[in-house]
């Protein structure tokens, strides 16, 4: 993959990804719920790679390459939260 991850950012909702082509992506942390769960000390213990980022603190990967396939990601929500 051509892009990378350049930079990372967060906010009290969002996770705020610069690439190397210039796109900037805004993720909200409730589709991953050990980072919404996180202290901001935490979220800013990251690692960049060629293929994505990652918390080793947290167990927590996630590779660019899922944020561009996706076309809209769905927020993850306890089971008890969820419509029959």
């Amino acid at each position: 993959m051509s892009v990378s991850i350049k930079s990372a950012k967060f906010d009290a909702y969002n996770m705020w990804l610069q690439l190397s082509d210039g796109r900037a992506l805004g993720v909200p942390l409730t589709y991953f719920p050990a980072l919404q769960n996180a202290s901001a000390e935490q979220l800013a213990g990251f690692e960049l790679s060629p293929r994505g980022i990652h918390w080793d603190e947290l167990d927590e990967d996630l590779s660019l390459e899922a944020f561009l396939s996706m076309q809209k990601l769905q927020p993850v929500r306890p089971r008890s939260d969820r419509k029959s």
